[in-house]
């Protein structure tokens, strides 16, 4: 209750910060763009995680103003970045989270719109993330918004997949540019051992789709190599 109320007057107060986590090309190395993540700044408790505020923000509706403030923020920075010498020749992509209950609203697609339009962000590099249970609530509705925002350009990110419900029949029915396998399935991926069959599985399905994988939280070398070899 303390935090919640503590929230009301945190985006006023610009508590609320950005923090830029790079992705990579398995095969190059090259970086290829960022997710845009959001801190809260408390000013007593210091920083806070995402999964302690973000809940409380859907839950009082919140989620909507901050959501918005956090695609203006992002697209800008990655429009400046393009602007600066070099930029240009390196486009990045940017990747950023969106709840359900901005889904829901019937002005969304028009506020992704509108911050294309004032930041001059390119709309083929801004990659939107849902999770699987944007879905189960209003599935016509979340279709609806979807197509429309491929309509402008904007991709469309899948994120934590394998880990929600009914993940294959989403993908017949929603538009999908990218797969985000969780990093659960990519801790599995061991040293001694051969590719384990689900992760296996997750990555020729995506393959045979025509779909692009992201894969989250490598952080070992034979992780790596295992991803490689499977021509990720």
């Amino acid at each position: 209750m303390d935090l919640e109320g503590d929230l009301h007057g945190a985006l006023d107060a610009d508590q609320f910060a950005l923090v830029y986590q790079p992705i990579f090309e398995i095969r190059s190395g090259r970086l290829s763009g960022f997710e845009a993540l959001l801190r809260w700044a408390h000013p007593t408790i210091g920083t806070i995680p995402p999964d302690r505020f973000i809940p409380i923000l859907e839950i009082n509706g919140q989620i909507v103003n901050v959501g918005a403030w956090v695609l203006e923020e992002a697209c800008r920075t990655a429009s400046g970045w393009a602007s600066e010498p070099g930029g240009e020749a390196m486009p990045l992509s940017m990747s950023i989270n969106v709840s359900s209950v901005q889904l829901a609203s019937s002005t969304f697609v028009r506020a992704v719109q509108g911050v294309l339009a004032r930041t001059g962000f390119d709309p083929c590099r801004l990659v939107l993330e849902i999770t699987e249970t944007s879905f189960m609530n209003d599935p016509d509705t979340v279709a609806s918004r979807l197509h429309d925002l491929r309509a402008l350009g904007v991709r469309v990110a899948i994120d934590d997949f394998g880990t929600g419900y009914s993940s294959l029949s989403y993908l017949h029915q929603f538009p999908t540019d990218i797969l985000k396998l969780d990093r659960s399935f990519i801790d599995t991926i061991n040293a001694e051992g051969p590719m384990p069959p689900l992760v296996k599985g997750l990555l020729d399905l995506a393959r045979t789709l025509g779909i692009e994988t992201v894969a989250e939280g490598i952080e070992e070398e034979h992780q790596l190599a295992e991803l490689v070899h499977e021509q990720f």
